[in-house]
């Protein structure tokens, strides 16, 4: 080796106790939860037949086979963001499944292309923060659509980017089902095609991701910045209850 690759590199902005080596034990040792796998599933359309609550019960069935337990929201009745304070049932009962899921669905009509306004409200009535605690980082996340024409995928594309704002870990596989009134039968089962196929598909990945995520949470979704920014607050406490 040359001295320039056995060299160390100096960090003179790093805070060196805040910066912490990777831990293998977090990683790969990390106790094992054998709860069912907890799936909380939102919808984007409250038409009295609606393609996207359709497909994710059908959705739903499948998570249940493979061994989840499955929480479906029914956004009637959410109020708009802002319109009312986060003390509304709705709101409430929306935020409680989302602390109490390790996964997530979303499926969304794409409407104008674009999701829904009552997919988007469901997601802006969850916050990032709430006293402390995040109701969607570190969750696992399936995005779906379903189009009422040709097959798109711009709802999709739409709710990766709101899963990653969220701090979602959001699977590599969706679905995106075309023509969706063709695809349902009068009694709104799911008719075999390759769109079902495709569905099974997301939901075994999303089983398996969250399988391998749910007992890392905590540690995957620590971070640098956060754990600088909580010293520092403690530091000033101290400092002030010494003066």
């Amino acid at each position: 080796m040359t001295k320039e690759t056995t060299k160390i590199d100096t960090l003179p902005n790093i805070e060196e106790e805040q910066f912490l080596p990777i831990s293998a034990d977090a990683l790969f040792d990390a106790p094992r939860a054998t709860h069912p796998p907890r799936v909380l599933m939102l919808y984007g359309s409250l038409r009295e037949r609606s393609y996207s609550r359709l497909a994710t019960e059908e959705a739903a069935r499948i998570l249940r086979r493979l061994g989840a337990e499955v929480r479906i929201f029914n956004p009637s009745g959410l109020p708009l963001p802002d319109s009312t304070s986060a003390d509304h049932p709705k709101v409430q009962e929306l935020r409680e499944l989302s602390l109490w899921s390790e996964g997530q669905v979303w499926c969304s009509p794409e409407r104008h292309g674009s999701m829904t306004g009552i997919m988007k409200a469901q997601i802006d009535w969850l916050p990032l923060s709430l006293g402390g605690v995040r109701p969607t980082q570190g969750r696992t996340l399936a995005v779906m659509q379903v189009c009422g024409g040709s097959q798109s995928f711009n709802a999709v594309n739409q709710l990766r980017i709101l899963g990653r704002w969220m701090r979602m870990f959001t699977i590599p596989n969706q679905s995106s089902v075309a023509k969706a009134f063709n695809e349902f039968d009068a009694e709104g089962r799911m008719r075999p095609s390759s769109y079902y196929n495709r569905i099974v598909d997301v939901m075994e990945e999303l089983m398996k991701f969250t399988l391998l995520l749910r007992d890392r949470t905590d540690y995957l979704t620590d971070r640098y910045s956060e754990r600088v920014e909580s010293a520092e607050a403690v530091s000033r406490r101290v400092n002030q209850g010494a003066q």
